[in-house]
C-alpha cells in the first residue's frame, strides 16, 4: 500500500499565510525610539478627532494606534493575541487596559483611517529633516543628479493581497476579494515615503492617480516610473511645469528623430517628437535614450534632453533605482506584514497600510543611522536585516551587554546589515554596458 503525500496548494504563498509565531520580544530602547517619534502625534489630533463626534472612550486615537503599532512591529499574530498582550502589558505609550475582541472589530469598522493617514503625514517631515541631516554619502548618479535637481522621487502602484476574512457586504460575495490598490511617491535618497493613496477598487488603472501625483511635484523635481504612466498629456505638464521624467519607452509608437547626440552600434540617444497623430499630440520634444546590455536594447524616454544634465548612462541607471520602491513594497508587504491583512473591512485595511508605513518609515529612519554611523551610503545597508537584527539587540540588552540599537547594530559584522559586495556580478554588469558609455 502506497502512502499518501499530504496535499499542499502549488498556488500556496509564504509570504500571504496567516502568522502563527509567537508576539516578538519588547525592547525598551525600541520602543523609546517609536515613542520619541510618534507618541505626541496622535495627542496632537485631538480637536480633529472631537470635531468629527468621537467620543471620549476607551479606544480612543492614541490607543488604537499603539495597538495596531505593536501588532505589527511585534509580529504579534491575531487581534485576539494583542487582546491578551494588552491586559498584561503596556503597549508603546498605552497602559495595560482590558477590551473585549467586539470592541476592537467595531472600532476597526468605525475609526477614520483619515486620523492615521494624517498622523503619517505629520511624521514625515520629522524624517526628511533627520535625513537630510546626515551625511552618510549617495550612489554617484544620485549625487551627481542632485546637482540639478532639488528632489528625486519615485512613483509607482501596487495591489494588495487578497483578504482571509469578509465581513459586510462582502460576507456572501464569491471568491477572494482583494484589499484594494495602494499608490506610493518614494524619495529616492532617502528612501522615505512622501505620500500615498489608497484606493479599495485593485483594478484601478495607474494613470487614474495622475491628477493626485502633480498635488506632489514641484519645479525641479526629477520624477521616475514605468510604462503604466506612460500617457503624452502627462508628459507635457511635467515639461510645462519644469518636472523632469525618466521612463521606460514603448516598444511602439510613431516619432520623429529631430536630433542625434550619440549613435553607434550600442547607444543612441537622441531627440524625437511623439504624438504625430492629431488624436494624441505630444507637445514637447523628448529624449529618446537606447543602449544596447547583453545583446538587449533597453529604451528610455526623458524630457531632460540636455545630455550635459543627465548623461545617456545617468538615464539608464537613475531608471534603475526606480526598484527601489518596488522594495519598499515588498519591505512592508513581506517583513511588516501588509500581505496578511486580518480584517475584512476596507477602513480597517487603511488602517493597518497606514501603520505599517509609519512603521516603514521609522525602519528606514533607523537604517539610515545605521548607515550614517558606518559612514555608507543607506543603499548597502540591508533593512530586512536591521529589522531582524533588532532581536539580536534586544537579548543583549536583557543581559546588558547593549543599551543602544544603532551602535550595537553597527558593530555586529555577521547580521547580514551591510549588504555582501560581489566583485564578480558588479564586473559583470559594468562588462556589459557599451563601451562608449564607460569611459
Amino acid at each position: 500500500m502506497t502512502r499518501k503525500t499530504p496535499y499542499r496548494s502549488s498556488t500556496l504563498k509564504r509570504d500571504h499565510a496567516r502568522p502563527r509565531q509567537q508576539p516578538a520580544v519588547s525592547s525598551a530602547s525600541v520602543e523609546a525610539r517609536l515613542r520619541e517619534l510618534l507618541s505626541s502625534l496622535p495627542y496632537a489630533l485631538s480637536a480633529q478627532y472631537r470635531a468629527l463626534g468621537l467620543r471620549s472612550r476607551l479606544l480612543t486615537l492614541p490607543v488604537m494606534l499603539a495597538m495596531i503599532l505593536a501588532l505589527i512591529w511585534r509580529q504579534i499574530p491575531s487581534v485576539d493575541e494583542l487582546l491578551r498582550v494588552l491586559a498584561r502589558e503596556p503597549l508603546l505609550w498605552t497602559p495595560p487596559l482590558r477590551v473585549s475582541q467586539q470592541a476592537v472589530s467595531a472600532r476597526l469598522r468605525s475609526l477614520p483611517a483619515d486620523l492615521f493617514g494624517q498622523v503619517f503625514a505629520d511624521l514625515l517631515p520629522g524624517l526628511q529633516e533627520r535625513a537630510r541631516a546626515r551625511t552618510r554619502p549617495l550612489p554617484p548618479v544620485i549625487a551627481r543628479a542632485q546637482r540639478h535637481f532639488a528632489q528625486i522621487r519615485i512613483v509607482d502602484a501596487t495591489t494588495l493581497e487578497a483578504l482571509f476574512c469578509k465581513v459586510g457586504l462582502l460576507r456572501n460575495a464569491p471568491g477572494s476579494p482583494v484589499g484594494g490598490k495602494l499608490l506610493g511617491v518614494l524619495d529616492l535618497p532617502s528612501k522615505l515615503p512622501v505620500q500615498l493613496w489608497l484606493d479599495p477598487d485593485p483594478t484601478t488603472h495607474e494613470q487614474r492617480f495622475l491628477d493626485q501625483i502633480k498635488t506632489v511635484l514641484s519645479a525641479g523635481t526629477l520624477v521616475l516610473f514605468d510604462r503604466g504612466f506612460y500617457a503624452f498629456p502627462f508628459f507635457d505638464w511635467l515639461s510645462d511645469h519644469r518636472v523632469g521624467f525618466i521612463s521606460r519607452a514603448k516598444t511602439l509608437g510613431a516619432y520623429q528623430i529631430t536630433r542625434f547626440f550619440t549613435n553607434t552600434g550600442a547607444v543612441r540617444d537622441c531627440l524625437v517628437q511623439f504624438g504625430q497623430h492629431a488624436a494624441n499630440p505630444c507637445t514637447h520634444p523628448l529624449r529618446l535614450v537606447e543602449i544596447k546590455v547583453g545583446g538587449v536594447w533597453h529604451r528610455y524616454l526623458t524630457n531632460v534632453r540636455d545630455p550635459a544634465i543627465l548623461s545617456a548612462r545617468d538615464v539608464a541607471e537613475l531608471y534603475g533605482y526606480r526598484w527601489r520602491i518596488e522594495e519598499a513594497f515588498s519591505v512592508t508587504k513581506r517583513l511588516l506584514g501588509l500581505a496578511y491583512l486580518w480584517t475584512g473591512a476596507f477602513n480597517g485595511i487603511a488602517l493597518q497600510v497606514w501603520a505599517t508605513w509609519l512603521l516603514y518609515g521609522v525602519l528606514v529612519d533607523l537604517s539610515d543611522a545605521v548607515a550614517q554611523e558606518l559612514g555608507l551610503p543607506l543603499e548597502q545597508i540591508s533593512l530586512e536585516m536591521v529589522y531582524r537584527g533588532l532581536y539580536h539587540f534586544t537579548m543583549a540588552q536583557q543581559r546588558g551587554e547593549a543599551t543602544d540599537p544603532v551602535a550595537y547594530l553597527a558593530a555586529q559584522t555577521d547580521l547580514g546589515i551591510v549588504k555582501r559586495k560581489r566583485p564578480a556580478r558588479e564586473r559583470a554588469r559594468l562588462d556589459k554596458w557599451p563601451q562608449e558609455l564607460n569611459l
